[in-house]
């Protein structure tokens, strides 16, 4: 069945849009880990400073 060049215009649109979609999502779940890795890293540096001043006496 042939379509018609609005038609198929439309729905490369609707993909192209729900690409964009899909990549940003992924791009912020990437960040998101990234921030965590980091607040992870932080407390775990803030531990063992901690540690560390209470062995030190």
């Amino acid at each position: 069945m042939k379509r018609s060049r609005t038609e198929v215009g439309r729905w490369r649109m609707l993909r192209q849009a729900s690409r964009r979609k899909s990549r940003w999502l992924e791009a912020q779940s990437r960040r998101n880990i990234r921030i965590h890795a980091i607040r992870k890293c932080l407390v775990k540096r803030q531990r063992n400073s901690l540690l560390v001043a209470i062995y030190d006496f």
